[in-house]
């Protein structure tokens, strides 16, 4: 399949799933066939935009090659299985679905029918990630602290902070760390708009994750602790700061006395690209190869695994937290 043009779909094409189809369009070798949504009106729209034509889903599912699915997360199990069973490859929007047992439901059955599962954790190919992976390799990490935080939204989600917000981050930390989880404390307020979790990792490493829908500044900052230097990054501005030794020192100005330190600061070369883009063109290789895609089917669940724990802790339900192995 490396040479073959990519028959591609998109399932929902809303404010996320019209992006999906303008991506597609734009890919060399993908050819954009179709896209499908229960509003026929913005499915007819969205279609010409792009080129392509509305299709009903048995018809999408017949068509294409490769399909990202961007519709509420209460239907993803359902179209990505009815998909997969095809013999589609499919790239489910985040949240996953909504339980680990639908999750792992879906890693088999792709497993069995020999397609790719991918998952749309699209923070995974910012840039500014990207090179982070590359600086957090060498490093003896201590702790992370992670901030998605922005204003009150005009309407209603239809999904929790830690499920829309924090998981990006719960993704990021759990694939740079790359280590299983030994325990998880969580505390949210104002309806649970506004989250608060720490995760102790089983190599001892502390992770604060905040996630908030109250706070008027938009703010997506995720710094890393190591011990030979702190790193931030900035996924917004796409950057990434790597703040080393401190020189601290006493100097005498005008007959007083005062303190100063300096800090040496390194600012990696962050690569260009729209994440989505690079997520499509990741996702669309994967299938070309037959190779694993940067974030598979278990990444998904494992997030997802933690953030439902962390949801049912914030809301002080505790006891029916998933206990699920992360």
């Amino acid at each position: 399949m490396t040479d073959e043009t990519l028959a591609a779909g998109v399932y929902g094409v809303g404010q996320m799933g019209s992006h999906h189809a303008r991506v597609y369009e734009e890919l060399p070798n993908v050819d954009l066939v179709g896209v499908y949504d229960n509003d026929p009106e913005r499915a007819a729209s969205v279609a010409a935009d792009h080129g392509t034509v509305p299709r009903d889903p048995e018809d999408l599912f017949e068509a294409v090659d490769v399909l990202s699915i961007a519709v509420p997360t209460a239907y993803h199990y359902d179209i990505a299985s009815r998909a997969i069973d095809r013999g589609v490859h499919v790239l489910v929007e985040k949240p996953f679905v909504e339980t680990d047992g639908q999750a792992e439901t879906l890693i088999e059955q792709a497993e069995d029918n020999g397609v790719v599962l991918q998952v749309g954790h699209i923070e995974r190919f910012n840039p500014a990630v990207r090179t982070l992976q590359d600086v957090v390799a060498d490093l003896d990490v201590i702790a992370v602290d992670a901030r998605r935080l922005g204003p009150p939204l005009d309407r209603d989600m239809g999904t929790s902070v830690a499920l829309d917000l924090m998981l990006h981050d719960l993704d990021v930390v759990l694939d740079v760390l790359d280590v299983p989880v030994r325990s998880v404390t969580a505390d949210g307020t104002e309806d649970g708009q506004y989250v608060t979790a720490s995760v102790t990792f089983e190599d001892g490493v502390i992770g604060t994750f905040t996630a908030s829908r109250l706070t008027q500044q938009k703010i997506r900052k995720l710094s890393i602790t190591a011990r030979s230097c702190k790193v931030d990054v900035d996924y917004i501005d796409r950057s990434v700061h790597i703040y080393r030794k401190s020189y601290p020192e006493f100097v005498e100005e005008q007959g007083s006395v005062r303190y100063r330190y300096e800090n040496l600061i390194e600012q990696p070369m962050v690569g260009n690209g729209e994440p989505l883009k690079n997520q499509l063109e990741s996702f669309t290789a994967a299938v070309r190869s037959g190779e694993e895609p940067i974030v598979t089917g278990e990444d998904g669940r494992r997030a997802l695994a933690l953030a439902n724990r962390i949801d049912a802790l914030a809301a002080d339900e505790s006891e029916v937290a998933p206990n699920v192995t992360i």
